[in-house]
């Protein structure tokens, strides 16, 4: 390397080039760390405007991948561009992935590209995909470019953002680490949630899932304030409408009953682009939810949660645009941008000085393989992993939690507390032992059991009824009024559970109740009533 000519003019660093070249280097580097925050790269900050760009000519259509052709200068990387397909018919928009020779970029399609010809005229809209975010959101289904598909009109309001952004800096994360408390026992004791982590919800179908992503987001409303962001990428448009309608029941969405409008109150924004979406749109449409998310803390300093069911679809759909692109492909046929896809998205779900984002994502793991690239890249980013069990649901226990296999990096008493650790680990211990003498009541019968046994099985039974718990949004199935369980009242209970304080009460009265006094109330009526 050459030294600078100002680092040559002193006679004292003649002859040591070497060494002047790296400390120019290295302050360079310290200038860039300072200015990005850190070693990783930052998304585009700011896009240059296009809007003197000629329009521009499709010249190829492959599937999802559209080629178009400028005259002058070329719209830069992730720039929205838009296409009429037929006159009177809805805008398609295109993102610009990749830059080619012969002033051509490589875009990828937001919608179905039935209809699209070349030479139809291509116009470049000078910025990325820009959707609506605010309070106008709520109670709305939106789509991938930010249009509504709830057929009830526009979205009110008028402020916009792009679907792309950078991570907010180091500086600006939060300092301190905070559990988020979800008012349900199960989770608040043994997986408690971070303010501003990711969970992992592990769970088939029909064990609760819906219903418990229903109650978090009824309880982060009624008890912080906050507002929730439902993203379905690439599932069953289906389950996507029963949703909708279970979150008007459940009056997580507020619509007026006789004519259908969505009306002020509402806790939720649903952002969908599902299984029969082209994959642009599913790879995309876990941006647009976090977009909306990110206005809610930044502007309104919420503590926001973000669901996103199915974040492998956002992976799979990525793997199918990427052979179109003409990506080498990796590992199992995976992109090989695939862990920088999941940390651009991923590492902008954070908490700030000023408000945070939590987001709980359903993971599917295919054939249930672990280290597939897919899951094992989202696990490296998840704080928490929740996991439904259907043999907990078939004993009629709901949230049907599994104690033992739901985890989180929070369980340290350097973040809860000393007294919060030793009851989870205690509770944990019970449950272990209780599920290891299991085969020998099924084989021999409780009598064979010694009377310590006799007395851990008694007590892992109460513990696990008591795990149950009534939900606001299942009141209607239930016929009993929901719980918010405060964190204190879950550990109190559970470390009278423990220390044998409530051998006495019989093992009916902890099913289905909120705290420990409640459980005490209803022990009494069944005494009284006997």
């Amino acid at each position: 390397d050459r030294p600078s000519s100002k680092a040559l003019v002193s006679n004292r660093f003649i002859g040591r080039p070497c060494r002047i070249t790296l400390l120019i280097i290295n302050n360079r580097m310290f200038r860039n760390l300072a200015r990005i925050g850190g070693a990783v790269p930052r998304a585009v900050k700011s896009y240059s405007s296009t809007k003197f760009v000629p329009a521009g000519v499709v010249t190829q259509v492959i599937g999802a991948v559209v080629d178009v052709q400028f005259d002058g200068n070329l719209p830069p990387i992730l720039n929205a561009l838009e296409v009429t397909v037929a006159p009177g018919s809805p805008r398609l928009v295109l993102e610009v992935a990749q830059h080619l020779g012969e002033n051509t970029v490589r875009t990828i399609s937001m919608e179905a590209t039935e209809g699209l010809v070349r030479g139809q005229e291509v116009k470049d809209t000078g910025a990325p995909i820009m959707v609506p975010v605010g309070p106008g959101t709520l109670g709305r289904i939106l789509n991938v470019i930010g249009e509504p598909v709830d057929e009830q009109g526009p979205i009110e309001g008028n402020v916009r953002a792009p679907i792309h952004r950078p991570a907010p800096l180091f500086t600006e994360q939060g300092k301190s680490q905070e559990i988020l408390v979800t008012g349900i026992k199960v989770v608040d004791l043994l997986a408690p949630y971070a303010k501003g982590g990711k969970i992992g919800l592990f769970g088939g179908a029909g064990v609760g899932k819906t219903v418990v992503i229903m109650e978090l987001i009824n309880n982060i409303a009624m008890n912080h304030g906050g507002y929730s962001v439902f993203a379905g990428v690439g599932e069953r448009t289906r389950e996507g409408n029963d949703l909708y309608h279970e979150m008007i029941e459940g009056g997580v969405i507020k619509v007026d009953k006789a004519t259908g409008k969505p009306i002020p109150g509402s806790k939720a924004a649903l952002v969908y682009g599902q299984m029969n979406e082209p994959p642009g749109a599913r790879a995309r449409v876990a941006l647009t939810g976090l977009a909306i998310a990110e206005y809610f803390r930044d502007q309104e300093g919420q503590d926001v949660l973000l669901f996103v069911d199915n974040i492998f679809r956002f992976t799979q759909a990525g793997s199918e645009v990427s052979a179109l692109l003409g990506r080498i492909p990796s590992a199992v046929g995976y992109q090989p941008t695939l862990a920088t896809d999941m940390g651009l998205l991923q590492e902008r779900i954070t908490s700030t000085g000023v408000g945070s984002i939590t987001s709980v994502q359903a993971v599917y793991v295919p054939a249930d393989d672990l280290t597939d690239p897919a899951p094992a890249t989202t696990f490296a980013h998840l704080d928490a992993t929740t996991v439904l069990s259907r043999q907990i649901a078939e004993l009629g226990i709901y949230p049907a939690v599994d104690p033992l296999d739901s985890t989180s990096r929070m369980l340290d008493p350097r973040v809860i507390g000393e007294v919060h650790y030793q009851t989870a680990r205690a509770t944990q211990k019970l449950l272990q032992d209780y599920k290891g003498l299991q085969d020998i009541i099924a084989i021999l019968g409780m009598d064979e059991l010694s009377e310590d046994d006799k007395l851990t099985v008694a007590r892992a039974r109460k513990a696990q009824r008591f795990m149950s718990q009534p939900f606001h949004v299942a009141e209607v199935f239930t016929g009993r009024g929901g719980r918010f369980v405060q964190l204190e009242d879950t550990i109190k209970g559970f470390q009278e559970i423990l220390s044998g304080k409530l051998d006495s009460l019989p093992e009916s009265a902890f099913y289905m109740s909120g705290n420990i006094e409640e459980v005490k109330e209803t022990a009494a009526k069944l005494a009284a009533t006997a």
